[in-house]
């Protein structure tokens, strides 16, 4: 099986899929972050920006934004969405040169994706002081409970789920999750707060097979297996599905350097 560098390449074979099934973020996210900076943030380095689903909400608010992910495939897709004040750079977040500092660092759905091993350091050494590192996520979850039962037993010959795990172990009920955890307990971050988007998205059966193909879970099976298990929901599916697909975000600002 792919390591977690693998997986997070593994979305370049399916750019524009990624850009076509998986749905956008609300305004209500550039909000709550601008409203958390309190002041002007003017430029912002994003980790994993994929296709660009975030970037160009934060570009469109006047925001410099690097855009950054370790897939060419995926931001050449992204180009083709994003304003002139986005500028691209073919790295993974590791291997991001230091020495820039932005306003705002964040990261849509990739946070996962990046090594644990001094993770909250680089974010720091990538921030001016007081400034804010955000990250939003969820899970794209069938509404109905039968139906997700169904599409459970149609898949369960191939995948026991197809979500992800929480990276440090946090359970689904603690009060404060991940990242969250782990910037409550970092030297470099202060004032951290989680906040949850509520969204309720509608998709025709179809194209919610089409959104299970741009998950990794799916990416990683043999390219028959996929097709397989991929009928077998598509059979099992009425004609439109409601997902509940609410948005946790995590948001703290980089301590002042003493």
């Amino acid at each position: 099986m792919l390591g977690m560098s693998g997986r997070a390449l593994s979305f370049g074979v399916v750019a524009e899929a990624y850009e076509r099934f998986r749905p956008g973020y609300p305004m209500e996210l550039v909000d709550m972050v601008m409203a958390y900076a309190g002041r002007p943030v003017r430029t912002a380095l994003e980790i994993g920006a994929g296709t660009g689903k975030a970037t160009r909400l934060f570009a469109h608010r006047g925001v410099m934004v690097t855009a950054t992910d370790p897939d060419e495939a995926m931001l050449a897709e992204l180009r083709k969405h994003v304003p002139a004040n986005v500028t691209t750079q073919q790295a993974a977040f590791e291997d991001l040169r230091l020495g820039s500092r932005y306003g705002l660092v964040y990261a849509a759905a990739a946070l996962h994706w990046t090594d644990p091993e001094g993770r909250w350091a680089r974010v720091a050494a990538l921030l001016e002081p007081g400034g804010v590192f955000a990250s939003c996520g969820g899970p794209f979850q069938l509404a109905d409970p039968s139906v997700e039962e169904a599409v459970r037993a149609a898949r369960a010959p191939f995948l026991d789920s197809d979500e992800i795990p929480s990276p440090d172990g946090t359970p689904p009920d603690h009060e404060m999750q991940w990242p969250g955890t782990e910037l409550q307990q970092s030297e470099w971050f202060t004032g951290v707060e989680q906040s949850v988007i509520e969204r309720r998205v509608t998709m025709n059966a179809r194209d919610y097979v089409g959104h299970l193909s741009t998950l990794s879970a799916y990416l990683l099976l043999p390219t028959a297996e996929r097709e397989q298990v991929c009928s077998r929901i598509m059979q099992v599916l009425p004609d439109r599905v409601e997902m509940a697909a609410d948005i946790t975000v995590h948001l703290a600002r980089r301590r002042h350097e003493d």
